[in-house]
């Protein structure tokens, strides 16, 4: 398996895995870092959802996206206590950073 298809399986399943969790409920209307947690979120998954749809292709504002969001995750990781919150966090990270270093996947 090819790193591009490796990539496109862990966020496929990483992906699933952040469907299945719950938001964190401290997170709600919280912003650590001034960051808020629930556009955060969001942020993040519509570049997840755009670069699973295009095959791994994001424009450059949702890269943009992508590098500010890493940013702010890299400022409030350090400031998270609980559990969840971190894992939540750090699988919003990860996705972040797959989808923002992986392009398209050729179509052989």
């Amino acid at each position: 398996m090819d790193r591009s298809n490796e990539a496109q399986a862990t966020v496929g399943k990483l992906w699933e895995e952040h469907l299945a969790a719950a938001f964190p409920a401290a997170l709600r209307g919280a912003e650590p870092a001034g960051v808020d947690m629930v556009m955060l979120d969001a942020n993040i998954a519509g570049c997840v959802l755009t670069w699973q749809k295009t095959g791994g292709d994001l424009d450059a504002d949702r890269q943009r996206i992508l590098r500010s969001r890493l940013s702010d995750l890299d400022r409030l990781l350090p400031l998270l206590v609980e559990t969840n919150e971190i894992h939540y966090c750090q699988r919003l990270h990860r996705l972040a950073v797959l989808t923002s270093e992986h392009g398209p996947v050729p179509t052989d």
